[in-house]
């Protein structure tokens, strides 16, 4: 992504008229191949500008929890389960997935997938395992299933499903997403969410598209493939 300051060197380097110290006139920058290049150069120097403002924008909005880390998703459902999890700093709210143009996953969807973001500020997980169905074949992913227990922080999960045993502290039901404070993400303006000081979820179950963290450790971690899933 090019920066302010690339902009700036850009804009140094092009010529101007020695004479008035101004842009030469379009009559004089057109004259042979060496005038086109420079008028290119101009154009190519402030359309950057606006994208450059957005993606600042975009990242300073991303930084204070406004924003979540969005991508599109593959449009393939992955199973997580853990025998237990606790975290600190919870909030749940609603939203869309979004498929990449032309995806073969798309199916009747146009792209999307109603979900459910869970975020949690930091988490624990005993037991982890994650599978994807393949068709035929599970890739499965274990972790957490010995002494030391997998670790998450800024943890985001975008589910379809969710089931187990919950209990939380502290808990406020109907705020507006926009409003949440307890993991420091935000959700969209308008839509009911719930938040809560700290979050117990024994035989946890969780249908995903999509898992987001700042920090992930997994003691312990397998990969391999399987006839079974989670």
């Amino acid at each position: 992504m090019a920066s302010s300051s690339d902009v700036t060197s850009s804009a140094d380097h092009t010529p101007e008229n020695p004479e008035s110290g101004s842009v030469p006139a379009a009559s004089e920058a057109t004259d042979g191949p060496a005038g086109r290049g420079r008028v290119r150069a101009r154009r190519a120097a402030v359309m950057a500008v606006p994208a450059i403002l957005v993606a600042g924008a975009l990242a300073v909005l991303t930084a204070e929890g406004a924003l979540g880390v969005q991508f599109a998703i593959s449009g393939m459902p992955f199973t997580v389960t853990a025998t237990e999890l606790n975290g600190t700093g919870f909030e749940q709210f609603g939203g869309l997935d979004t498929m990449a143009p032309g995806s073969p996953n798309e199916g009747d969807t146009g792209g999307q997938v109603l979900i459910v973001t869970s975020a949690i500020k930091n988490a624990t997980l005993t037991k982890l395992c994650q599978s994807v169905d393949l068709g035929g074949t599970n890739l499965l992913i274990t972790a957490g299933g010995g002494a030391e227990k997998v670790t998450a922080s800024d943890l985001t999960t975008d589910s379809t499903e969710l089931s187990g045993d919950a209990a939380f502290n502290n808990i406020e039901i109907g705020n507006d997403a926009s409003t949440l404070t307890k993991a420091g993400v935000k959700g969209p303006i308008g839509v009911f969410s719930q938040q809560a000081d700290t979050v117990r979820i024994a035989n946890l179950r969780q249908t995903n598209y999509a898992t987001t963290a700042g920090v992930f450790k997994l003691p312990g971690l397998k990969l391999g493939f399987s006839s079974k899933g989670c």
